[in-house]
């Protein structure tokens, strides 16, 4: 026989029946567990009656009807129909609810809860007047009416027995379900050893996870032993580490925390709030997706947020706690070891500032201070380039004194423009990530080096801006804020070396200047012609004096005294060489050395001062002058004696009648 297995759809949904206290006798009790959901139970006593009909086919080879599994409200469930049945409700969806076929066996067992036959002329459908219908009812495990079990045989059948083989029936569905719910029992108790087991894991690998972060002091190892224990307990799930702040690994799953949509993202709402935060969505292919957003806490703020995404309803509700302790733990290990590299930091960068600031003051020239600087900051940054540039106020523009970006160098920018323009007006300290998103402030340096990072510093002395310092490199967003803090740091160091060379060369100018005439003093006049003198083959030196200088000064005043000594000092610092060396002899007595000339073209010179003297003072002057050389042939070489014999030519130039030159006591020419 080709036996058939049928399972209708339902159309409607009723409530359950009344409980077993309160129906008859010879309940029919399956152990099945109570379902909420009525599309539940029906399919779970689908399930029990197909199960049955597999086990149970040789003992129905005797059958010529249908065996019915009905539900608590009248509508088939499913149905069994031997070989050559035709059913009598196959036209009407094998509704047996009263209301459509009127009394059959399933309403009227529905009604009395006993096992119940109905015979043909007895139904109230014309479909079943040649039939003969006999239902039991079924409970379920908590003595709840599910409905029921019945048959459906021709009126020429030998019916009589239809009851007992009904119940021989159900005793069989009845044992079978108290084995499946033995298995369903022993499976449940498999899963609750399987989560108490995986429960257990997971607190003990938190604790471990926990000592393990607690006994980090490195941030790149903090990070991985909170990666390692998710990826561990939750395979399936996509993770990501979000900080706030650059962080550099080639092997970590890290990125930067953005808030350019901080309204709809979670995470910077978990970052913004301090507070997990759970989003679900649906994918276009009907998939759930989840999303966890844990911050990462520790008592001084947070730094970072875990970011967890999956797309299986495999996540129990009760590991958000979970994670939420893993990520305090971890907020709290990250912040320690944040705390330890910073305190590092900071302990190397003052051994960098001391050093540096030791090296600074070893040397007073400005020249050396730039160049180690320059050389310093390249190496402290690691960046590409350096330029360190001076202000000359009098010129309104800065000076590259120093760079190893040889376009640059002795290069003068103009103060109002680009970003040492923007540095030296507003004296504060400018940082860019990418240049080639910067699009209101050209760079010279940034340009010629095709750098995108870079880091400007004013250097300041006094409250004035002394200088720029430019720090360049060729990749974006090189530079940390750590760097950036260090180089205005290292840049105030570099700003008071630099006003104590200033100061220094100031005061070394003092000492060998004359304050009222602008020319060099007597000592330093002979220190240089003594130094020439061990190095050179010849030199010559010339003495003036202004003639009849007291009388101007008992004439004019002193004030116009003075005056006229410092047109004559002008006269002669603008008519001689750069090498040459011009100083205040003594009261209105004035010398020029001439290293490497000889007397014939120190005698010209002379004569042009002379000339200029006497044409270009108000009131109008006139000048002495005795010239001396030296050659190294000669037999007697000193400071002094040059010194003598000029000074004696002066005074056979005075005695002469003044206003003209003597050379060497023997020598003249006159005016």
């Amino acid at each position: 026989m080709s036996d058939k297995l049928h399972h209708p759809m339902p159309d409607r949904r009723t409530k359950k029946g009344k409980r077993l206290e309160e129906s008859g006798p010879d309940p029919y009790v399956l152990h099945i567990v109570k379902q909420e959901c009525e599309l539940s139970l029906r399919n779970e006593l689908y399930n029990l009656f197909y199960n049955w009909i597999g086990h149970s086919t040789w003992s129905l080879r005797s059958l010529i009807g249908s065996l019915e599994l009905v539900d608590h409200s009248g509508q088939s469930i499913t149905y069994f129909c031997s070989d050559g049945f035709l059913h009598p409700l196959h036209q009407d969806a094998l509704n047996w609810m009263e209301d459509s076929v009127g009394k059959s066996a399933f309403s009227e067992c529905k009604r009395q809860r006993v096992i119940v036959t109905v015979s043909g002329d007895e139904h109230d459908c014309a479909a079943l007047k040649d039939y003969v219908t006999c239902a039991a009812p079924l409970y379920d495990s908590s003595g709840f009416y599910i409905g029921s079990l019945g048959l459906v045989v021709k009126t020429g059948q030998a019916w009589g027995l239809l009851e007992t083989l009904l119940d021989s029936w159900i005793l069989a569905v009845q044992q079978l379900s108290m084995h499946s719910q033995t298995d369903v029992t022993s499976h449940n108790l498999t899963r609750q050893v399987y989560r108490n087991e995986r429960e257990l894991r997971k607190w003990e690998i938190l604790f471990q996870t926990t000592n393990k972060l607690h006994s980090q002091i490195d941030v790149n190892a903090v990070l991985s032993v909170v990666i390692d224990c998710i990826q561990e307990l939750y395979p399936f799930v996509n993770l990501d580490l979000l900080l706030s702040q650059d962080y550099h690994s080639g092997s970590l799953p890290v990125k930067l925390l953005r808030f350019q949509q901080a309204e709809n993202d979670i995470c910077a709402k978990a970052f913004m709030e301090g507070r997990v935060f759970v989003q679900e969505d649906t994918l276009p292919e009907g998939i759930r997706r989840r999303e966890i957003a844990a911050p990462l806490s520790g008592k001084q703020g947070v730094y970072g947020v875990l970011h967890l995404t999956y797309s299986r309803d495999t996540f129990d509700p009760a590991e958000i706690s979970f994670i939420t302790l893993l990520a305090d733990a971890a907020g709290n290990a990250f912040e320690n070891a944040k705390l330890y590299e910073h305190s590092n930091l900071l302990v190397d960068e003052l051994r960098l500032i001391n050093e540096m600031t030791q090296k600074l003051t070893q040397s007073l020239s400005l020249h050396e201070i730039f160049d180690f600087a320059c050389r310093e900051l390249t190496d402290i940054f690691k960046a590409d380039y350096c330029s360190i540039m001076q202000t000359d106020d009098e010129r309104q523009r800065l000076i590259v004194k120093a760079s190893n970006f040889p376009p640059m160098y002795h290069e003068h920018l103009s103060m109002g423009t680009g970003f040492t323009g923007l540095v030296y007006e507003s004296k504060e300290a400018v940082i860019v990530s990418d240049y080639q998103q910067n699009d209101y402030k050209p760079s010279k340096l940034m340009e010629l080096s095709n750098s995108r990072s870079m880091m400007a510093a004013p250097v300041l002395g006094g409250g004035e801006v002394l200088g720029v310092i430019l720090v360049v490199h060729r990749d974006p967003h090189y530079f940390s804020y750590d760097n950036f803090k260090l180089l205005q740091a290292l840049c105030s160091h570099i700003g008071l070396a630099i006003t104590n060379a200033a100061l220094h060369a100031e005061l070394q100018r003092l000492v060998i200047m004359d304050q009222l005439t602008g020319l060099y003093a007597r000592h330093y006049l002979n220190t240089q012609v003594q130094e020439m003198q061990k190095k050179d083959f010849c030199g010559s030196l010339i003495v003036v004096d202004i003639d009849y200088f007291k009388q101007v000064n008992d004439t004019y005043g002193h004030q116009v005294g003075d005056r006229i000594l410092m047109q004559v000092s002008d006269i002669l610092a603008t008519s001689i060489r750069e090498t040459d060396i011009a100083a205040r002899w003594g009261g209105e007595e004035l010398a020029i050395y001439l290293p490497r000339v000889g007397k014939q073209q120190a005698l010209r010179v002379a004569e042009r001062i002379r000339e200029r003297v006497m044409n270009e003072t108000d009131p109008r002057v006139t000048v002495s002058c005795g010239v001396s050389d030296w050659f190294w042939e000669d037999d007697k070489i000193s400071v002094e004696s040059l010194f003598y014999k000029a000074d004696m030519a002066l005074y056979q130039a005075k005695h002469d009648g003044r206003n003209q030159i003597v050379m060497d006591q023997s020598r003249s020419l006159t005016s």
